[in-house]
């Protein structure tokens, strides 16, 4: 069924990768893994390890990856706060909030230190002090624990064979083991693109590459103008942003930052970047770019760097937030750690009074998945609570479904109040049709009563596009040295992450030390693509990718990020009646997708534009220590027609949203009016990714934040009014 071997190819856009089942038959050598120089479990055979094979170059070779260091992580954990979570459901509280992400998890913190009664219930377990999710370097790797990950494939084309030219498709053998790649097994069935989620406390604030960027005033001008309501005004929504900034990088009388919140921010320690002379060679070639004068002369110190990448994309200041040029990159990193959703819910819920009792009611349910709204009979119907199935790894989306044999023990809760969805831009969707809110056709396909006829639940879906540039050196990255990865018993980067009170080291950053935000010739009236750069080997997402994504320190990937994309025709649907089935997910791309106004042209013209500098500042590069070499997409893709082409086969995204979209009253498709309450009912709210009408900005989770802050003082608001149904 396997080949044995890799064709020789001309192109890396010809690479094979197959996933097998872990034998010792391909690993002599059983892994030897460290921690704080004690063997962790040498004789350890992790049940998805796979064998990858990998053709990069004109002579091909195998290599040998483990599967995203994810099986390290279940015995690399800190003693950390953990949630205390509870089996005892009371049978009402006053707010029930499902799903602990970037958007459910702030606003239950914030509805309980309001003094409301919250239950927030989420699928997945506590995964927050696993070593690999705590540990800023291994960003990748956290997309790929096990224990957390949600494998979702989506399509990015409706046609199978279009879609197949992609190299990260991902297919399913007969014998249950990934393929990803352009020639599968002939009876191989396609899955689609992976992407990854979280089903964790936190959700993918436990495994996003902690990049905090504020959105542009457009986007939230952009609701204004479509609902009337000022209180989305720029100025007023930058109010949410100081209440939950931490900003640890700047001092304390920056104007439009916070100091005191829950967020951590912080920036890469420039000290170490400029230690670096193959770093600062790219610096200096994409400041020229940019007409920035720098020199290596000017980088010798964190003061130089500072001078040549010196912009704030979060500056309140529109001449700043606006401007191209080069950026450091605010990063969620309290010191050392990841810093999201799951910090602030666990300061909450495990807050004590002096006598030692709970200060909060804020309850936390885990290991439970959500299998329904149930509703008032009223001609508006009202949300009353919601039924779930308790136990792990129910749906799906979890590698470990259906392997433990559960069927999940039935359970059901009540809300005084409010039902409020947090379940993300695909589980939250899926959740109001199951319930009976969404398009009439599609729900009694599936024989679901309708109770509200919604058509654009599940519509408007959209992304970002993304694409990466690769160069690889024959010298490597000196940032990394003396760096093991937990491979060695004497790591001395972990010593130094761990021990360092002043200086955390590489390990205490997400690898991301600087970005380029330019202006397409098709962008609106903001800047619309940033080029992030990272030593890695980084291709997009599929299984699997973070092993050769941190595999060695020889390559540098610029990763162009399309911002404010114009296509719209993405849709989550339904794959069947059943709660645990994952949906069907669609992304339309490009041509496919959204055509007014040149719209999909004017986005693939801005992503050629994108890779081409990208092509430029690497191509410009004086070696300071090693030249480079093009290797993704390589140079066989070297005109504009051909490097176009590539876009389209190899694009992908990870800032899903908008499937619930907020709207116009007017508006048939709007799912949500600007209270973020579900129209046609009562009692239920959808607070995530999918409430945007746009895809804000150039990263999510600040944006998603800011909504969650908002919702909860809108809530906090209404009730007491006495505002909160219509």
């Amino acid at each position: 069924m396997y080949p044995s071997s890799v064709s020789h190819h001309s192109s890396p856009r010809d690479q094979q990768i197959i996933f097998r089942p872990f034998s010792t038959t391909y690993l002599a050598q059983k892994p030897t893994l460290y921690l704080d120089n004690n063997l962790v479990q040498q004789d350890f055979i992790p049940s998805k390890q796979i064998l990858i094979l990998i053709n990069l170059k004109n002579d091909f070779y195998s290599r040998l990856w483990p599967f995203g260091f994810g099986f390290f992580a279940r015995y690399w954990s800190r003693n950390d706060a953990r949630a205390k979570v509870t089996n005892d459901v009371p049978s009402e509280v006053d707010y029930i909030v499902v799903g602990s992400g970037p958007g459910g998890g702030p606003l239950a913190s914030r509805l309980a230190l309001a003094g409301y009664e919250v239950l927030l219930i989420d699928a997945g377990d506590d995964q927050g002090d696993q070593i690999l999710a705590e540990m800023p370097i291994f960003q990748f790797a956290s997309t790929e624990i096990e224990a957390q990950q949600w494998d979702f494939f989506v399509h990015h084309y409706s046609d199978l064979e279009r879609q197949k030219k992609d190299t990260k498709m991902t297919y399913q053998t007969t014998d249950g083991d990934y393929y990803v790649g352009l020639d599968p097994p002939a009876d191989a069935e396609p899955l689609g693109v992976w992407y990854p989620r979280a089903g964790t406390l936190g959700g993918c604030s436990n495994h996003n590459a902690m990049i905090s960027i504020y959105p542009h005033d457009s986007d939230w001008q952009h609701i204004v103008d479509i609902t009337g309501d000022d209180s989305w005004a720029p100025d007023n929504m930058r109010t949410y942003f100081e209440k939950m900034e931490h900003c640890d990088y700047l001092p304390e009388d920056t104007p439009g930052h916070g100091f005191d919140g829950w967020l951590h921010t912080g920036a890469t320690n420039q000290t170490m970047i400029v230690q670096d002379e193959k770093i600062n060679s790219i610096v200096i070639s994409a400041a020229d770019a940019f007409s920035v004068n720098a020199s290596d002369s000017t980088l010798v110190n964190a003061k130089g760097f500072d001078q040549v990448v010196s912009l704030d994309p979060n500056s309140p200041s529109s001449a700043t937030n606006n401007a191209t040029g080069l950026y450091q990159i605010p990063i969620a990193v309290d010191g050392r750690t990841r810093n999201g959703a799951r910090n602030f819910i666990l300061e909450t819920a495990n807050a004590v009074n002096t006598d030692g009792s709970q200060k909060y009611k804020l309850t936390l349910k885990l290991n439970t998945f959500v299998t329904k709204i149930r509703f008032s009979n009223d001609t508006t119907p009202r949300a009353l609570g919601v039924d779930f199935l308790e136990g792990k790894s129910l749906y799906r989306a979890d590698p470990r479904a259906g392997k433990n044999g559960t069927q999940g023990t039935p359970g059901s809760v009540n809300a005084r109040k409010e039902v409020i969805i947090s379940g993300g831009t695909y589980n939250s969707p899926q959740l109001l049709k199951l319930s009976g809110v969404g398009p009439k056709a599609e729900l009694e396909s599936f024989n679901i009563p309708v109770l509200v006829d919604l058509p654009g639940v599940g519509t408007n879906m959209q992304d970002r596009y993304e694409t990466t540039l690769v160069s690889e050196s024959d010298i490597p990255f000196s940032i990394a040295e003396g760096c093991t990865f937990l491979t060695t018993p004497d790591d001395p980067c972990l010593t130094q992450w761990r021990n360092d009170t002043t200086d955390a080291g590489l390990y205490a950053t997400p690898g991301l030390p600087l970005a380029m935000i330019a202006r397409s010739s098709t962008a609106g009236e903001d800047p619309d693509l940033l080029i992030s750069g990272a030593p890695a080997n980084f291709h997009g997402y599929y299984p699997g990718y973070s092993g050769p994504a941190l595999g060695d320190a020889l390559h540098w990937s610029w990763i162009t990020l399309k911002a404010h994309a114009r296509n719209t025709a993405g849709t989550v649907t339904l794959r069947s009646s059943n709660p645990l089935d994952t949906p069907l997910i669609q992304m339309h791309y490009f041509d496919e997708g959204t055509s007014t106004d040149d719209a999909w042209e004017k986005d693939l013209q801005a992503m050629y534009e994108g890779m081409s500098l990208s092509r430029q500042v690497m191509n410009s590069v004086v070696p300071l220590d090693g030249s480079f070499n093009e290797t993704w997409p390589g140079a066989d893709v070297s005109t504009e027609e051909e490097l176009k082409e590539f876009i389209q086969d190899e694009a992908w995204g990870h800032h899903i949203s908008c499937t619930n979209p907020i709207g116009a009253d007017d508006d048939e498709m709007a799912v949500l009016d600007s209270s973020f309450r579900v129209r046609g009912t009562s009692g239920l709210r959808v607070v995530d990714a999918s409430v945007f009408p746009k895809i804000p900005g150039f990263y999510i989770a600040v944006p998603i934040y800011m909504v969650s802050e908002k919702a909860a003082a809108v809530i906090i608001e209404q009730d007491a009014a006495g505002t909160s149904y219509r």
